[in-house]
């Protein structure tokens, strides 16, 4: 085993590849750019290297830097994790021209499977079923056009050096072909520093199902169950979870063989995935295959109980696989959300800035299991110049059911502050009735949110639980003002019996029985009484407690005379007022939001990359005005009506804030 290894990676899977090395005694070395000095990874790590400015193109993805960092602090392997590096036939060649080992599959595995144009020609020559679609380097977007009305719409455009959703486009007219194909080879070019994409058959409502391999060096391979990934986002998977809903056992073992026949073919020497589509009936065919470890990788971990990454570890040190396949069963059922720097209210955009505060749900436990992979820290920033995951969080327990129940609650549980995330989403997706039954597909997000995310979808279910919430939160508060010291004596001040509790448009009468501080029974004259029990204090940040004697989490957030509250992906606004504060509190006029209809505003923090019109241009709705780039992608800013350009506030290389105004209209 090795002594010492580097890792060419950062955030979550390089803190998750530290943990595995100190448990096996193997010392680890960081590598960061100028953006990561202070990085969790790098406090994590035995030992740290610069290797230069922020961009990716000039730091992680410099095989000369990550190479000279290994001899100089005798590093005996590189873990590339997943993204930058990982995939690069150059860079293991660059290895091992440096006498370093690369923790990761060979490079002609690498170049057969990693490069899904050549992936695409190798499986068709091993027989494995694969989706129409043309598997040759693609020109320019006018071959991309002829070549998908060939093939017939809708069509996928992808990078063939991509992955994690980048450089991917999907289109259904030959004008979105167009636009894909070059915001696809942008992308991909920024991204992997490779331009080349290719053009598939678009799969309708198809499932994205995805098998675990592992091989080793002595010509044995295995595989571990399959991951469901079909919960998408943009091509970028959002949940995932271990078993998939849609397999039975002979579909599992036909999918599990072809993806080890593949992996035997290429002579596959480590963790790998081989990814399918799947069509509701079970049917399958070969994606793609990613020779590197997965960002989902834990929800197999901890249904058969294997470390992947220690895995990888002892089979590029030479040691043979101690496991067979009959060896691996799949023990309970897995969910993994991922924790996007993200605002779901305004169509995902990305949000960048410091983490006030960061209070991850406690790990572990009995039953059901929480496992937190992450690489940040409350008070660490979230940059603009990297993915923006600020955490992998998973539950195991012993059926679906249970997993999914326990991921409603950790997420309820988990507090972010300081910039926008998608937790509240996640939330609305564990409690979706269609998700529960397992009725999936790589529409889902878009097919049930058809209209964005507003975070009160579900009021009518968790009404009374936030109402009864506020009660209890505004009694401990008042309970804690009238014990401040050096107040007038007199008559003790008695607490009336009423409230009124305002969620959003609705006004709730409540009358409230029994009390003793941490004990409230409420009630409502169209609804049974329920009994409320916390120990919470105010300024905590998750309000826990029992209602009804059933465990309950809600966020906290103060606002103005109120709360804001957060439960099972519900976020409103709660203010609780006496009947007379009630009666005037209804009669205070309402602010409206400023018009910004005349203006286009920047909805992300972001580079600008290109401005599309010029002052005084008459511009037609659907047509580009501009586009900003931000965390790895590019966002393209179109008109939303007819307007004519008064004034352009940015240009090409400007960074701006959220909501700055990009240009203005009459």
């Amino acid at each position: 085993m090795f002594d010492k290894i580097l890792i060419a990676n950062r955030g979550e899977i390089a803190c998750r590849i530290i943990k595995t090395a100190r448990r096996m005694g193997v010392k680890t070395v960081a590598v960061f750019s100028d953006a990561d000095g202070r990085a969790l990874h790098v406090e994590m790590a035995d030992e740290k290297v610069h290797i230069g400015p922020a961009p990716a193109a000039q730091s992680y993805l410099v095989i000369d830097r990550i190479v000279e960092a290994c001899k100089a602090t005798g590093a005996q392997a590189v873990h590339p994790g997943y993204g930058f590096l990982s995939e690069n036939a150059k860079f293991c060649a660059a290895l091992d021209a440096a006498g370093i080992v690369f923790i990761g599959p060979n490079a002609r595995a690498i170049e057969a499977m990693g490069d899904k144009i050549e992936s695409k020609k190798f499986a068709n020559a091993a027989r494995v079923s694969t989706v129409p679609g043309h598997l040759g380097e693609i020109a320019d977007a006018a071959e991309a056009q002829r070549i998908a009305d060939e093939i017939g719409y809708p069509v996928m455009i992808k990078a063939s050096a991509g992955g994690g959703g980048k450089g991917m486009r999907i289109a259904t007219t030959r004008a979105e072909v167009e636009e894909g194909f070059n915001l696809a080879r942008s992308e991909a070019k920024s991204s992997f520093g490779d331009d080349r994409v290719f053009v598939e058959k678009f799969i309708v409502n198809p499932r994205h199902v995805e098998i675990q391999v592992l091989g080793d060096k002595h010509g044995n391979v295995i595989y571990l169950g399959e991951r469901e990934c079909s919960i998408q986002r943009r091509n970028q998977k959002v949940i995932e979870e271990a078993p998939s809903p849609l397999l039975d056992a002979r579909t599992r073992k036909a999918m599990g063989e072809q993806a080890v026949a593949l992996a035997r073919a290429v002579g596959y020497d480590s963790a790998g995935t081989v990814e399918f589509v799947a069509g509701q009936d079970r049917s399958f065919y070969f994606l793609e295959m990613n020779t590197r470890l997965q960002v989902e990788h834990p929800v197999t971990e901890l249904v058969t109980g294997i470390d992947l990454v220690e895995q990888m570890l002892r089979v590029a040190a030479g040691e043979k696989l101690q496991l067979a396949q009959k060896d691996i069963k799949l023990n309970g059922w897995a969910v993994e959300s991922r924790v996007y720097a993200e605002d779901p209210y305004r169509n995902f955009m990305p949000s960048t800035g410091r983490l006030v505060r960061y209070r991850p749900p406690a790990e572990g436990g009995e039953g059901a299991v929480v496992r937190n992979d992450t690489g940040v820290f409350e008070g660490g920033e979230i940059s603009v110049y990297y993915d923006p995951m600020i955490a992998k969080l998973c539950t195991h327990a012993p059926t679906r059911e249970a997993a999914i129940r326990r991921m409603s609650e950790a997420l309820d549980e988990f507090y972010v502050d300081g910039i926008q995330h998608n937790i509240a989403f996640l939330t609305a997706i564990m409690e979706n009735p269609r998700w529960l039954k397992g009725e999936l597909s790589t529409g889902f997000i878009a097919e049930e949110f058809p209209d964005g995310f507003t975070g009160a979808g579900g009021i009518a279910v968790v009404r009374d639980t936030l109402a009864a919430v506020a009660c209890a939160i505004d009694h401990a508060a008042n309970s804690r003002k009238r014990g401040i010291s050096g107040q007038m004596g007199g008559k003790a001040v008695r607490f009336s019996t009423e409230r009124v509790v305002r969620l959003a448009d609705e006004w709730l009468n409540l009358a409230i029985g029994e009390n003793d501080g941490k004990f409230l029974k409420l009630s409502r004259a169209d609804a049974p009484a329920h009994i409320v029990e916390s120990g919470w204090h105010p300024g905590e940040p998750v309000w826990r407690g029992l209602i009804d004697g059933q465990p309950v989490s809600v966020q906290v957030r103060s606002v103005l005379n109120g709360y804001r509250l957060t439960h099972r992906g519900v976020e409103l606004e709660a203010h609780v007022y006496t009947p007379r504060e009630a009666e005037l509190a209804r009669l205070m006029p309402e602010r409206a939001p400023p018009d910004t209809s005349r203006q286009l505003l920047c909805p992300m923090p972001g580079l600008v990359k290109a401005i599309a019109v010029e002052v005084g241009q008459v511009v037609k709705a659907g047509e580009t005005l501009a586009v900003v780039e931000a965390m790895k992608m590019e966002n393209v800013l179109k008109a939303e009506r007819d307007v004519t350009v008064t004034s352009i506030n940015a240009e090409p290389g400007d960074s701006l804030a959220v909501d700055a105004v990009i240009m203005e209209f009459e």
